[in-house]
């Protein structure tokens, strides 16, 4: 699969995968908090992509690429980077659709992660995040083994399955004036402003990095694409050098602001979740939450949507996080 800057995605594709994952992902719940709202000062609409299948938003967009595959790709198989989310949703999408998957991740990826992508019968190849290239070795992986390789956010198909996260929230909530979603590679920001630019052109749409990964916002504000080093924040998801290059040019254009939060308020966020919604959530999936929280958006509308992307994170990092 190969990726150009100058295609694009769609309302319609994005309706199209919506109809291509129903009965195969959740449609996942919106919540509200009455604390959360007080202490934000608006509405807010939480889309809980962490109760989505492999507990991320990633099923969508992997499921939606696998299944437009033709036989002979899915009977040679599939390979994916990634730190964990995309790992687990192309290893369980793959299995789905019975095609072997081969994954490769950081050797320091969550041990739940890799555990959790084992377990859907995916073989795990590992390397070191902060001295080698994992899109060129994984593309690599893919070329020798004749396998597909399916991009984490670097792909029409993958982008479109995560703009349903968004279409599904539009409906789901009348009226919000703007849409608050984490940004790593920049997929899902690009999905799901595309849908909700599409039903209200007016909706005002902000990403969240962590502050030790800032690439998105220098990026936009310098209008290309610019690299930082591996940066290191417990926001393992959005640890990332630099944008993807189809997402920034469809982000260039549906994206209204980055803003930045720390590893401490990404905490904080998590264990506001946790008390007052009853809901775990990994520090990547916080960041909108805690962009809120802390306040970095300025000029709120009354009401807003935040997605939480995923709540992959086992017991003992979630307790030494928190504790």
């Amino acid at each position: 699969m190969t990726t150009q800057a100058h295609q694009q995605v769609t309302f319609d594709d994005i309706r199209a995968a919506a109809a291509r994952i129903d009965g195969v992902a959740h449609r996942t719940p919106v919540m509200t908090s009455r604390i959360l709202n007080e202490r934000v000062g608006a509405e807010v609409f939480l889309k809980c992509e962490n109760l989505q299948r492999v507990g991320a938003f990633k099923f969508r967009g992997a499921y939606n690429t696998i299944a437009q595959l033709s036989a002979d790709e899915l009977r040679r198989g599939v390979a994916a980077y990634s730190s964990g989310n995309h790992a687990q949703a192309v290893a369980l999408a793959a299995r789905l659709l019975g095609a072997p998957a081969v994954i490769l991740m950081p050797e320091d990826a969550p041990a739940s992660k890799r555990a959790a992508t084992l377990g859907y019968g995916a073989e795990v190849v590992t390397y070191d995040r902060y001295t080698g290239d994992r899109a060129a070795i994984g593309e690599k992986l893919a070329a020798d083994r004749g396998l597909t390789l399916v991009p984490p956010f670097e792909h029409p198909h993958v982008i479109a399955g995560q703009g349903t996260v968004g279409l599904e929230l539009m409906e789901q909530v009348a009226d919000l004036g703007a849409l608050v979603t984490p940004v790593g590679g920049g997929g899902l920001m690009a999905g799901c402003a595309t849908a909700a630019r599409a039903l209200d052109p007016a909706i005002r749409t902000v990403g969240v990095e962590p502050e030790a990964g800032d690439d998105y916002k220098r990026s936009l504000e310098a209008g290309h694409r610019i690299r930082i080093p591996v940066p290191r924040t417990i926001a393992d998801g959005q640890a990332l050098e630099t944008p993807g290059e189809l997402s920034f040019a469809i982000n260039r254009r549906v994206l209204d602001e980055v803003v930045l939060v720390s590893d401490e308020e990404i905490r904080s966020a998590m264990a506001l979740a946790f008390s007052c919604l009853k809901i775990v959530v990994e520090p990547s999936g916080a960041t909108g939450l805690a962009a809120l929280l802390a306040g970095r958006i300025a000029e709120l509308p009354p009401r807003v949507g935040v997605v939480i992307s995923g709540g992959n994170i086992d017991l003992p990092r979630f307790t030494q996080l928190l504790g």
